[in-house]
C-alpha cells in the first residue's frame, strides 16, 4: 500500500493497539487510501468492526478508546453527515485527520465502495465482502431537475433582497450538489460533489469559475446566470431521459432576469 509516510506511521502504530481489544473483529480503511490515490493532505478513513453483542458497550466509550489507541487532539461525532457511529478526529502532532467509523460485524458488508481490510481476526470480513457486492449510489438527475428551478427562484429572491452572503452560499450549494457531480459525471468519474474536481475534470472546473462571485450584486446575478447555463448544457450532454420542467424553467429564469434588471414587481 503506497501511502504518505505520516499516514503509514499512524496505521502502523494504531493497528496493534486496536487489535488488543477482543471486541474488535477487524479493521479496514476506505476513502482515498483504499482508492489508491492518497496524498499528504488526505485523511484516514478507518473502519473499526465490532462484535455485534459488544457494539453498544463500545459506543459508550468510543472517545476513550480512540484516546488509548492514538494521540487524540480533538474529536466529535458525525451526526451532521448522517453518521452517528463516526468519530471525526485530529490526532498528533504532527496533525492528521482521522475518521473512526465503528460498525457492527453484521453491517460491514453494507457499503458503496470496497475498503481495504487491514486486519481480520477470523477471516469473516473478507468472506462478507465476497458474498455481498457494494451498493453503488447513483446521481439522480430527475431528483435534481424536480428541484432546480425552485432553487433558482429562491436564489433570485435572496439577490432581490440584497442578501448577498445568502446568494454566495446558495451558489456554493449548487456547485456542491448539482454542478460538481455533473462535471465529474461528464469526465467519467463517480459524482462526489467537488472533491478532486480540479484533477478529475479540469475543463469543467475551469468553466465552474464563472459561477464564482464576490460581495457584489451584479457579479452575484451573473454567477447565477452562469450556473443556470452550465446546468442546462451539462444536463443536455448527459443524454439522460428525464422529465424536463420547461414551464418552471421559463418562469424562474424570467424572474431572475427581472431581479437583475430591477424590473421585478417584488424588487
Amino acid at each position: 500500500m503506497d501511502i504518505p509516510s505520516l499516514h503509514s506511521r499512524f496505521l502502523g502504530n494504531v493497528l496493534p493497539r486496536i487489535q488488543q481489544d477482543p471486541r474488535v473483529t477487524g479493521v479496514a480503511v476506505a476513502g482515498s487510501i483504499a482508492g489508491g490515490n492518497p496524498d499528504i493532505y488526505s485523511d484516514v478513513d478507518l473502519i473499526v468492526v465490532i462484535d455485534d453483542e459488544a457494539f453498544d458497550s463500545v459506543m459508550k466509550e468510543r472517545l476513550a478508546l480512540i484516546g488509548a489507541w492514538a494521540p487524540l487532539v480533538a474529536g466529535f461525532t458525525g451526526e451532521h453527515v448522517g453518521e452517528p457511529h463516526l468519530i471525526i478526529t485530529l490526532v498528533g502532532p504532527p496533525l492528521l485527520h482521522v475518521d473512526f467509523k465503528f460498525v457492527k460485524a453484521s453491517d460491514f458488508a453494507k457499503r458503496v465502495e470496497d475498503p481495504d481490510i487491514l486486519w481480520d481476526r477470523d477471516g469473516g470480513l473478507a468472506d462478507s465482502l465476497a458474498e455481498h457486492p457494494p451498493q453503488t449510489s447513483s446521481f439522480d438527475l430527475q431528483w435534481i431537475e424536480d428541484r432546480f428551478w425552485i432553487w433558482v427562484h429562491y436564489g433570485a429572491t435572496k439577490l432581490g433582497r440584497g442578501e448577498l452572503f445568502e446568494v454566495i452560499g446558495f451558489l456554493n450549494y449548487l456547485r456542491e450538489a448539482v454542478l460538481g457531480p455533473l462535471a465529474t459525471l461528464r469526465a467519467g468519474a463517480t459524482p462526489r460533489g467537488l472533491r478532486h474536481l480540479e484533477t478529475v475534470a479540469p475543463d469543467e472546473a475551469r468553466d465552474l469559475r464563472t459561477t464564482l462571485c464576490g460581495y457584489d450584486r451584479h457579479g452575484a446575478g451573473q454567477a447565477l446566470l452562469a450556473a443556470i447555463e452550465l446546468y442546462r448544457r451539462w444536463l443536455d450532454d448527459t443524454g439522460a431521459t428525464i422529465e424536463r420542467h420547461s414551464h418552471a424553467e421559463k418562469l424562474a429564469v424570467r424572474y431572475l432576469h427581472d431581479i437583475i434588471d430591477g424590473t421585478s414587481q417584488h424588487s
